[in-house]
């Protein structure tokens, strides 16, 4: 079975011409903060099937922790499939532009997953991986915010940021874009005032990427390891925020489900949130 992918910009082209093994979502906190989202989901299969088409020169790699690899676009700070694996790759299911042919068959590293996502369907959970006893990769933490602020950084730290006042809504965004974007199901993204984000550390390494045709959307990320980091519409003069970039707690999480009418089919949504078609209304 052929199954192609690709970033948010277009850049990075691939293919898999073969079956995956399995899929499963992450709640490490690495993988919340390189996909900035609650959660990431990786189809995982043998790596000779998988080929970059275009792009791969595009590629900006970085070790997150000893011996895991991850890599994100140059251009649009989209993750990037894992090849750095030796006989198997990962690929972010969110790059899909076809059905990968498989759902999610488990929950993983559920021990570290954010306090203010709830996990809604009936797949198994593991606190690491399936069998291991201890963490297989380095894990991030989320507090409580003790001064009203919350506080959120990049995953290679270059980037740090403060949210000073209470989020308007926070929706889950299924839209095409957001699943290019992070690489994942969807975006979970608090939104409130431009003026009440200011970043602490870091701003010059923030970067840009419109997106192709997109009269607003556009994905800020760290250069340097490529996580999602806060975007400022000062023409909108708001602020929205990937809540997997949070390290405290903003005790409160996704008020809906918005633009379902572009939902991956490779993960359903189990919980009683409302749902929109495109925006809530």
């Amino acid at each position: 079975m052929m199954i192609n992918g690709s970033c948010l910009c277009g850049a990075v082209r691939w293919q898999y011409d073969g079956s995956f093994e399995r899929m499963a979502h992450c709640h490490c906190g690495m993988c919340r903060k390189a996909h900035g989202s609650a959660f990431a989901t990786y189809a995982v299969g043998p790596a000779a099937p998988f080929a970059y088409l275009s792009g791969s020169e595009k590629r900006i790699s970085r070790e997150s922790s000893k011996g895991f690899v991850r890599s994100f676009c140059e251009t649009c700070g989209s993750v990037l499939p894992n090849t750095d694996l030796g006989d198997i790759v990962a690929i972010p299911a969110g790059l899909f532009d076809d059905s990968p042919g498989l759902e999610a068959s488990a929950h993983i590293f559920t021990k570290w997953k954010a306090p203010w996502h709830t996990i809604s369907d009936a797949l198994p959970q593991h606190d690491n991986y399936p069998g291991v006893a201890d963490p297989a990769v380095d894990t991030v933490t989320t507090s409580a915010s003790g001064d009203g602020a919350l506080r959120g950084s990049c995953l290679c730290g270059a980037i740090a940021f403060e949210v000073q006042a209470e989020f308007k809504v926070v929706h889950n965004c299924h839209c095409s874009r957001c699943r290019k974007s992070r690489g994942a199901a969807y975006a979970t993204n608090g939104v409130l005032s431009d003026t009440a984000v200011r970043f602490t550390r870091g701003a010059n390494k923030l970067k840009e990427c419109k997106a192709p045709g997109a009269k607003f959307y556009t994905q800020t990320f760290c250069g340097e390891c490529g996580s999602p980091m806060p975007r400022l519409d000062s023409s909108r003069s708001i602020a929205i925020v990937p809540l997997g970039a949070l390290d405290d707690d903003p005790k409160r999480g996704a008020d809906d489900h918005i633009f379902v009418g572009s939902k991956s089919a490779w993960v359903p949504i189990t919980d009683d949130l409302p749902q929109f078609t495109e925006m809530a209304t």
